[in-house]
């Protein structure tokens, strides 16, 4: 029997309703079973398997490295987990960006191999053209502006963008134009709270928020960030919601320790 008819995840469709209700949107991270198991459970709305799985999961200190093999790999494993939440991949660095026939096809490997329902990709009216031909092909695109990970090194960093009037004006610009293409939703990273409450105020397609403040429509976060989990330092715009962390390396240490003096195993887990 083929288990992904039974999948009713929720859909596009059911996302933009959440807008039009006034509903938020929550949004986190999942790269493997287990916590996306646990992110479903939860009733989280979408679950993002995000190329900063590069940062957190493969130990690289950028997103750029990761490849298409890694995305479909780790989406495969989240979606393996999940029932009711939408599943969005994101498109890793220059998967798409090279043509728009190397953009559908990669797009196609997350629907077809890693079952996603969506795909994520940074950038703006550049890749209007990009937006609209998988839309057409139907491969739902959420787009993503601000702070876009991929363009570090051409930002000169990790820092706010659209501070200055030239610079918001650009990213509503971008903003309308990735709508016209056909994008269902998007990403607002590191934007000032203003300029993020304008572009979801204009647009009718739902504005996703990190570290873009309060009036977005939803707002995502990386799991591993939000559970204190890395150890490493955070954003500001992160709240950790636990220290995981440390509770697991107490977990180990105390482990270490009853192995180091017999304690562990006891009678309670050995066989007689």
């Amino acid at each position: 029997m083929n288990t992904q008819s039974k999948i009713t995840r929720k859909t596009i469709m059911d996302i933009r309703k959440m807008k039009e209700q006034g509903e938020k949107i929550s949004m986190l991270t999942a790269y493997d079973y287990p916590m996306a198991c646990i992110l479903d459970e939860c009733d989280i709305d979408i679950i993002l398997v995000g190329d900063s799985l590069g940062n957190v999961i493969l130990g690289y200190d950028s997103t750029l490295p990761v490849t298409m093999d890694d995305m479909v790999r780790h989406t495969q494993a989240v979606t393996r987990g999940v029932q009711k939440a939408m599943i969005v991949a994101d498109m890793p660095f220059m998967s798409y960006q090279t043509s728009v026939d190397a953009a559908l096809a990669n797009a196609g490997r997350l629907l077809k191999e890693g079952h996603a329902q969506a795909v994520k990709l940074e950038g703006g009216r550049e890749h209007a053209d990009i937006v609209y031909k998988m839309t057409y092909a139907g491969i739902p695109v959420m787009a993503h502006l601000g702070l876009t990970p991929q363009s570090v090194n051409q930002l000169g960093g990790y820092k706010v963008q659209g501070k200055n009037e030239d610079a918001a004006k650009n990213i509503m610009r971008d903003a309308k134009i990735l709508e016209e293409a056909g994008a269902f939703s998007l990403v607002l990273e590191c934007v000032p709270e203003a300029l993020a409450k304008e572009i979801t105020a204009t647009l009718s397609m739902p504005t996703i928020g990190i570290g873009a403040g309060v009036h977005c429509d939803g707002q995502v976060l990386v799991i591993n960030d939000m559970l204190g989990i890395s150890g490493r330092a955070v954003p500001k715009f992160v709240k950790k919601y636990a220290e995981l962390n440390q509770e697991m390396k107490k977990a180990v240490k105390s482990y270490i320790s009853e192995v180091k003096t017999g304690a562990f195993p006891d009678e309670r887990y050995s066989f007689k």
